[in-house]
């Protein structure tokens, strides 16, 4: 059997790509525990600085939960997913040292990974794809591209994130419209409203988020990392409190090693050797 979830590591950039394209990509417990662990290893490896996600093939970046294995094992069991004791039948797939709330973990839901995430969506982003996709942090989309919401229709609750960071991301209106109906929604509308930030033909797409990898990778690290982090636990805030927290995070960065490296290369007109201290 394949991997159903490739991972490829260079110049600091991870890649991470959904292998089930017979299945639009969509989320079993193979694909589960390999997101898990792509995740992990991009927030533990001092080596990475950067992800791309995608979906292999040229029809689905990811469908959401397999109905017919992942989800039709979560139905029914609300209190055992909430608490992280659900007994899933992972098969042959090793569970070992995945978290307990995986399938939340996989999705990128209440996970704090400070390194930036980017989405290449090529083609079809519903359901749990889409409520992964609100867990990164620059969208690509190719021109064939479709989002959408697509729980409601089957009597399921969007329970990746949706109600909590669809609000917070694109207008109000245009979420709920997501959210309640189970439309899709092609990919210039989502670049309207602003659920993604750039529109290229298929053939590009990974070229794209190559570059904007390679350009965050030209970028101080620790000060990437810190300005994701205010973003992130700030939202969490009064403005007071994120005002005080952000000067506490930009004093730790220009005290770093970094920081003197980066002027010193400015001053010498060459490119930064980073070396995240």
């Amino acid at each position: 059997m394949a991997d159903e979830v490739l991972v490829d590591v260079r110049d600091h950039i991870l890649t991470v790509t959904i292998n089930r394209p017979e299945a639009r990509n969509a989320m079993n417990l193979a694909v589960i525990a390999g997101l898990c662990r792509a995740w992990m290893r991009l927030r533990d490896d001092p080596d990475v600085w950067v992800a791309i996600l995608t979906g292999a093939g040229d029809k689905a970046f990811c469908a959401g939960g397999d109905l017919k294995s992942f989800i039709s094992q979560a139905v029914g069991r609300t209190e055992q997913l909430r608490s992280g004791e659900a007994q899933f039948d992972w098969g042959d797939v090793d569970p070992t040292g995945l978290p307990p709330h995986a399938p939340n973990f996989a999705v990128l839901r209440d996970v704090e990974i400070f390194k930036p995430i980017i989405g290449a969506v090529n083609g079809f982003c519903t359901a749990g794809g889409l409520e992964m996709l609100q867990g990164t942090d620059i969208r690509l989309a190719s021109e064939n591209a479709t989002f959408g919401i697509f729980e409601p229709k089957w009597g399921l609750f969007p329970g990746g994130g949706s109600t909590a960071k669809l609000i917070r991301q694109v207008p109000f209106s245009r979420a709920m419209e997501l959210l309640i109906t189970g439309r899709l929604i092609p990919a210039e509308e989502a670049l309207r409203m602003g659920l993604v930030s750039k529109v290229v033909p298929l053939a590009d797409l990974p070229a794209a988020a190559r570059a904007y990898a390679e350009d965050i990778c030209s970028c101080g690290p620790l000060a990437v990392q810190a300005i994701k982090q205010s973003v992130y636990r700030g939202g969490r805030m009064t403005l007071a409190e994120h005002l005080k927290y952000e000067q506490q995070l930009a004093s730790e960065v220009f005290m770093s090693e970094d920081a003197h490296e980066g002027l010193a290369a400015f001053r010498e007109k060459r490119k930064p050797r980073w070396k995240l201290r």
